[in-house]
């Protein structure tokens, strides 16, 4: 599978030479007797060869963009969310304080099918590939997609790197602008929550000219403006505290305003941690007594976040196809897309300050801090978080170009596409309020200026205010330049039809970089960033597929695929696939498929530079404080019940990922009207690549103690949590669909569409050889996989006017439960419902509607790895009931 050698120059030359002999596209259209032209064929995301519209060998959904529109979904990341196959629903809400794995993520929102990751689910924009997010490297952001350009998406619900090469392992998205446009449209539309916050409004706008067929050329642009308004933790009451009693929720931060102290030499030095204003009860609602009481106070930095940060898109994107003669037609793409990300955490947490007893504000002194018993009078070390310097907020920037040179049409009896491609990703993010330079802050306290305990004075306002970190922290940026062929033709008939087949080949160059700027990372350890280099990477990517269509005998289709792929930074590749399609009557289609598959490690996660970032959860260290309980030599305000440190970064001895895929399943239509489909689908992926989960190294300190790097004194630095090829992951499970229309009768015409996942297995390891974790129906290490989920769809139209009735479920799962056993839960099932109406006159379509008609506010949720508290962001709407009104005037 895996051969590490270079292509020989032989297998160069014959690659190039059947490049240059066939190119690659699809087959040309059929003429029956008498030159009757055949229905047309067209070439559908999954295959490299034109066929009939109709029900193919592997599972492909289509969703039109007109039904985006009545359903009010306004994102790329929301018409994904309600494809059952997708895990996550979450975007913009990712960048407040960073995603899973503590890293940034430029608000970036991914697709996921089957839950094996972002990674492995490949997006393509009209059939070619887009350049992913540069601070990951391993999946597009869906932001940058042109929803208003769209004709529809195609999703492939199976494995099909033998076509399309790495990623392609839990599926392929496909999103298809339309092909043409000749008018001028003007939409704009409102979204307003009932609630406060999370409004938003779109513009678009998109002309044209040129008719193909006559006039033989046509160019149309689309532009498009989206902005959402912040969403806060405090705008719903199920995201405003992380302390819940009757829950068993309290998590919560011991880095505190007023601030924690520890009196290292107190107690015979054993020492001794309080807080002035514990016996007070701390300053409620932003810290609270410690429970149980132990003299300190605890920060709820669950009420200084948001739950949706404030995002503003701007997109245009053109086209120009033009008639050449002799059946040649050129295309020229253009995508450019800005994304901005306004996202606000809890102000900086501050630790291990020294507060000398020259101080004013040493407790007892003339500063008015009430003094504490017990003090031996020493320097105490201080967490504290000064929220007179705000909330942290960090502006993300995310821009994408994109522009393809395509070609198309007949030579030499094959029907052939090329196309060259450059495409740009970049990312940037700017601290703009809230940090503060970690060593002149220090000083303040050092010096006597700052209170850690109290509000400050003149003195200590201006020297706060002299200690504002701003600017730009970082950026990167992946570029990929790509050139492809391909083409098909018939060969000869067969039993069943004509025999058919596809060769084509691909080149790409990628480069990526990432850089820190270490003047301003430096002076910020909340930033997760202080410690990180830059870094930079580069690989070219060759290679040569080929595809047949074999209908041995009437109703009975094979495809036989295989592609090969050469990474110059990792080696070599073969994945093959068998798919089978038989048509067992009018009303009854079989129909299987079998493949492997492969995804290369991202240049990001072999190269990205080493970072230290707080973990997600908080944890007691195992030597120092076992149990919660401090042991001689601790700090409990750095080793107990507080998020500690992990050491993340890239890791240049990554393996490719490997899959095997198989699937099969039936179509059945017992009336014209009526079709439904039933499809089995098995994964088995092997060295995956990822972090292991912070949750099962502090889970487990025997058996990686290995992990846990510390100090020269023996204090906690982090826990080493590099990249690696960690084990396997075996899921599978049925995806079930539902069309029906009923007709057009006195009451108008109804239609019905169902589509479900139901997942059997997926179970996962987190080392080579481990035991396997089971995820399904339960939160295992850091997200939960759903057992059931469908979207459902109720239809009617009657002359112009429309109307849609949408439903969403998930079924419920075994909390995260890092809590008392007493305060168990399980997570209920969740379902929302949409209704839109729709009226056409002429040029005119307007649509008005209601999200989430029932104003069902996100379950209870215990999880503790997201910032936002008291749900699941990533499964759940925290907007609630909204209204939306669109109006679109074509011209």
């Amino acid at each position: 599978m895996m051969p590490t050698r270079s292509p020989s120059p032989t297998l160069r030359l014959l690659c190039a030479a059947l490049l240059g002999a066939y190119g690659h596209a699809a087959m040309a259209q059929d003429t029956g007797a008498a030159g009757t032209p055949a229905m047309q064929r067209v070439e559908v995301t999954g295959s490299s060869i034109k066929r009939l519209v109709s029900e193919t060998a592997t599972p492909l959904s289509i969703f039109k963009a007109e039904d985006f529109a009545k359903q009010g979904l306004t994102t790329a990341q929301e018409v994904l969310s309600k494809i059952p196959a997708n895990s996550s629903s979450m975007g913009s809400g990712n960048a407040v304080g960073g995603n899973t794995s503590g890293l940034p993520t430029g608000g970036q929102a991914s697709a996921d099918l089957r839950g094996l990751g972002g990674d492995k689910t490949l997006v393509l924009l009209n059939g070619r590939r887009i350049a992913n997010h540069p601070y990951d490297g391993a999946s597009v952001d869906l932001n940058i997609i042109p929803i208003a350009a769209l004709e529809r998406v195609e999703v492939l619900r199976d494995g099909a790197s033998a076509i399309y090469g790495t990623d392609a392992i839990g599926g392929v998205i496909n999103f298809i602008t339309k092909r043409s446009v000749n008018v001028t449209n003007i939409t704009a539309e409102v979204i307003a929550p009932q609630h406060k916050g999370a409004d938003e409004h779109r513009l678009n706008l998109s002309t044209g000219f040129g008719e193909l067929d006559t006039d033989g050329y046509n160019i149309f642009g689309v532009l498009d403006y989206h902005k959402q308004k912040v969403l806060t933790s405090q705008d719903r009451a199920f995201s405003a505290t992380g302390i819940v009693p009757s829950r068993g929720l309290s998590i919560t931060s011991g880095t505190t305003f007023p601030g924690n102290y520890f009196d290292a030499a107190a107690n015979g030095g054993d020492g001794l941690a309080g807080n002035p204003y514990a016996a007070s009860g701390c300053l409620p609602p932003l810290s609270v007594p410690a429970v149980p009481a132990n003299g300190t106070c605890r920060q709820d930095y669950t009420r200084q976040i948001d739950d949706l940060p404030a995002q503003e898109q701007v997109a245009f994107f053109g086209k120009g196809a033009f008639k050449l003669g002799g059946g040649h037609l050129a295309t020229v793409e253009y995508l450019h897309s800005d994304n901005k990300v306004k996202a606000r955490t809890a102000p900086p947490p501050q630790t291990g300050l020294i507060l000398p007893n020259t101080s004013k504000y040493y407790p007892g002194n003339a500063g008015g801090v009430p003094a504490q018993p017990g003090l031996s009078g020493q320097p105490l070390s201080v967490n504290w978080r000064p929220v007179e310097a705000g909330q942290r907020q960090i502006d993300s920037t995310g821009k994408a170009d994109r522009l393809v040179l395509a070609l198309e049409g007949e030579l030499a009896g094959w029907d052939y596409k090329t196309g060259l491609s450059h495409a740009i990703s970049k990312s940037s993010e700017k601290f703009t309020n809230g940090y503060v330079q970690d060593a002149s802050f220090a000083a303040g306290v050092l010096n006597g200026i700052l209170n850690p305990f109290g509000v400050q004075d003149a003195a200590g306002k201006a020297y706060l205010a002299s200690t504002a970190l701003r600017g730009e922290v970082q950026n990167a940026r992946v570029t990929t330049t790509g050139f492809d062929v391909k083409g098909s033709r018939d060969l000869k008939q067969l039993a069943g039809g004509p025999l058919a087949i596809a060769l084509g080949g691909e080149v790409r160059r990628e480069k990526a970089n990432f850089n820190v700027n270490r003047d301003i990372a430096g002076q910020a350890a909340s930033s997760g960033l202080s410690g990180s280099l830059s870094k930079s990477g580069a690989r070219t990517i060759q290679a040569v597929f080929g595809e047949v269509n074999l209908p041995l005998i009437k109703d009975l289709e094979v495809q036989l695929a295989a592609r090969f792929d050469h990474y110059s930074d990792v080696g070599s590749t073969t994945n093959p696939k068998l798919a089978l399609r038989y048509q067992a009557s009018s009303a009854l289609v079989l129909r299987g498929s079998a493949s492997t598959g492969f995804r290369a490690p991202t240049l990001f996660e072999k190269n990205a530079p080493p970072s230290k970032n707080d973990t997600n959860d908080t944890y007691d260290d195992p030597i120092l404080c076992p149990g919660g309980v401090p042991q001689p030599g601790a700090n409990p305000l750095r080793d107990c019940d507080l998020q500690q440190f992990k050491l993340q970064g890239g890791n240049e001895k990554l393996k490719p990922e490997k899959s095997t895929t198989f699937a099969f399943g039936v179509v059945v239509e017992p009336i014209k009207e009526v079709t439904v489909a039933v499809d089995y689908w098995n994964i088995h992926l092997k060295d995956k690549i990822s972090s292991l989960p912070e949750q099962s190294i502090f889970g487990n300190y025997e058996k990686y103690k290995a992990l846990f790097l510390r100090n020269p004194d023996g204090s906690p630095y982090a826990i080493l949590d590099l990249n690696d090829n960690i084990g396997e992951v075996k899921t599978d499970g049925i995806d079930v669909s539902l069309n029906a229309r009923l007709g057009r009768g006195a009451y108008g015409d109804f239609s019905v569409s169902v589509d479900g996942t139901w997942t059997h297995k997926y179970d996962y390891q987190n080392e080579r050889n481990g035991p396997f974790i089971a995820n399904v129906g339960r939160y295992a290490d850091n997200n939960p996989v759903f057992r059931w989920k469908h979207t459902a769809a109720l239809n009617w139209r009657m002359g112009n006017w429309g109307a849609t009735v949408s439903q969403s479920f998930k079924s419920g799962y075994t909390d995260q439960n890092n809590v008392d056993p007493q305060y168990k839960h399980d997570v209920p099932s969740y379902s929302l419902l949409n209704v839109s109406g729709s009226y056409a006159w002429k040029g005119l379509l307007l649509t008005a509607g209601v999200k989430n008609l029932f104003d069902k506010e996100p379950p209870f949720s215990n999880q503790g790895t997201l910032f936002q508290k008291g749900y699941d962001p990533r499964y759940t709407d925290p907007v609630g009931r909204a209204y939306y009104l669109r109006g679109s005037y074509t011209f």
